[in-house]
């Protein structure tokens, strides 16, 4: 099955315009392109689903293992003619030194050839050396050609090419020019999602037609299909049978849309009807069993949160009368009683007591490492071998203060900063809120484990 790596020397290269760019511009040819994202990551997939109307799944070393990556890989990778997968950072950065959770890691586990994109500003003939050094450095890694980015002239792109070509055996496969306003502007938590920019649409179609006439698409096509045949996929999950699907609220609009697709396929799996709402314009919760609230941007929309009053009294309610909900960073900041951001306050849902504060630096961002406190809203059971730690990630730029000292928490955190540097996932009745983003993998099913608390909750 055709797939291709697209990766970088270092971080901010432009990896996403190009990657959002190509997988439209294959679109737009009738290709079915399948997209991944290396790493915890919610923006960047929202901007590639929305190039190919397909979910982008994200493959991540520190919540999965190389069996489940491999598993998720080639199961989408079958419904579809070709795979791209945007890697994070540098081609051999990671967080081990030895590399084994670096760029280069998963597309060697992916057999995956590489397209390297260079930010070439400021640079000429200085570009073989690295390309060599590269290519070099780890051998397995199949480093199958170069895209120059941010290219200023035809002269500078002259002299690049000449390079590559006397240097390196390297194919270049696309020059593109410098553009500031190719995708989205970025802020505190980096891109800007597609729900707030304006003109998504046109601003992909004219990624689309920068990569149609600066790189190469017929030359990576070929590429792509160099790839070897990915492993004979895994059984897909099986649905569970239940008596009565259980209706779960997900808030999705432009303030909060932070989700794994295979999350939300792990909830349908589990025995979940998703029933999506709006928290900025509609009224009252839907008819649902469970909710969930995941991550966004609150604080960018928190006039119009806390205008939406009948909707906020009506979770409130809901909260307080026993409704089962998970709350993510965004959802868990919507609970609060308010959030404090650039000398200005809004009032939130109330029913997690403490307050939000914004802060211009990161008050936790990276991976963690939490352990069961065994006080969640679902907890481990006994018999239940799965290990003791799990592995998730946070960026908040929000602190939550005021909470009473008797608050109980649903994980120790080992790893990382969480609500206090000390703990994350408040429990209070049948709600657990926390800032650290948690995904469903073998380690941690707690997507399963929430539809079957919500069925327990039901059942009472």
């Amino acid at each position: 099955m055709a797939h291709f790596y697209i990766s970088a020397a270092h971080k901010s290269s432009g990896k996403t315009t190009l990657s959002v760019g190509l997988a439209a511009a294959l679109t737009r040819r009738g290709i079915k392109v399948q997209t991944f994202k290396k790493g915890p990551d919610y923006i960047d997939p929202l901007w590639l689903q929305r190039a190919t109307d397909r979910p982008c799944y994200n493959l991540d070393f520190n919540t999965q293992s190389a069996d489940e990556i491999i598993d998720l890989f080639t199961r989408k990778l079958a419904g579809a003619d070709m795979g791209l997968i945007e890697g994070n950072k540098g081609l051999y950065d990671g967080v081990a030194l030895d590399g084994r959770d670096s760029n280069a890691a998963l597309a060697v586990k992916l057999q995956a050839p590489v397209i390297l994109v260079i930010d070439v500003m400021g640079i000429t003939r200085g570009i073989a050396p690295l390309l060599v050094g590269y290519t070099a450095f780890e051998p397995d890694v199949h480093i199958a050609g170069v895209i120059f980015n941010k290219v200023v002239s035809a002269r500078q792109e002259d002299k690049l090419r000449a390079a590559v070509e006397r240097y390196t055996d390297m194919t270049v496969v696309g020059s593109v020019p410098r553009d500031k306003n190719l995708l989205a502007p970025e802020r505190h938590l980096g891109l800007v999602p597609p729900s707030e920019s304006d003109h998504v649409l046109e601003r992909i179609s004219e990624l689309a037609q920068m990569m149609e006439t600066s790189v190469d698409i017929d030359r990576l096509l070929e590429i792509s299909q160099l790839a070897p045949s990915p492993p004979t996929p895994g059984l897909a999950p099986t649905a569970k049978t239940a008596s009565r699907k259980l209706r779960i609220g997900i808030a999705r609009d432009s303030a909060f849309g932070f989700y794994y697709g295979d999350d939300l396929e792990a909830l349908e799996n589990a025995g979940a009807q998703l029933v999506f709402f709006n928290t900025l314009a509609d009224a009252k919760l839907p008819a649902i069993d469970g909710l969930f609230l995941g991550g966004g941007f609150p604080e960018t929309h928190m006039k119009a949160l806390q205008d939406n009053k009948t909707l906020r009294a009506d979770i409130k309610a809901a909260a307080q009368n026993g409704l089962p909900i998970y709350a993510e960073c965004g959802g868990l900041m919507y609970l609060s009683k308010q959030i404090s951001w650039r000398d200005e306050v809004a009032e939130m849902i109330g029913f997690i007591p403490g307050s939000v504060s914004m802060h211009a630096a990161p008050q936790g961002r990276g991976l963690v490492r939490l352990q069961e406190t065994g006080r969640g809203a679902w907890p481990k059971q006994s018999g239940d071998d799965r290990p003791a730690t799990i592995m998730a990630h946070e960026f908040h730029y929000a602190s939550l203060e005021g909470l009473p000292d008797d608050t109980v928490f649903a994980h120790k955190v080992l790893r990382g900063h969480g609500i206090d540097g000390a703990h994350d996932g408040i429990v209070m009745g049948n709600v657990q809120a926390g800032f650290c983003h948690h995904r469903t993998t073998a380690q941690n099913d707690w997507a399963v484990r929430f539809v079957d608390f919500v069925r327990k909750c039901e059942n009472r």
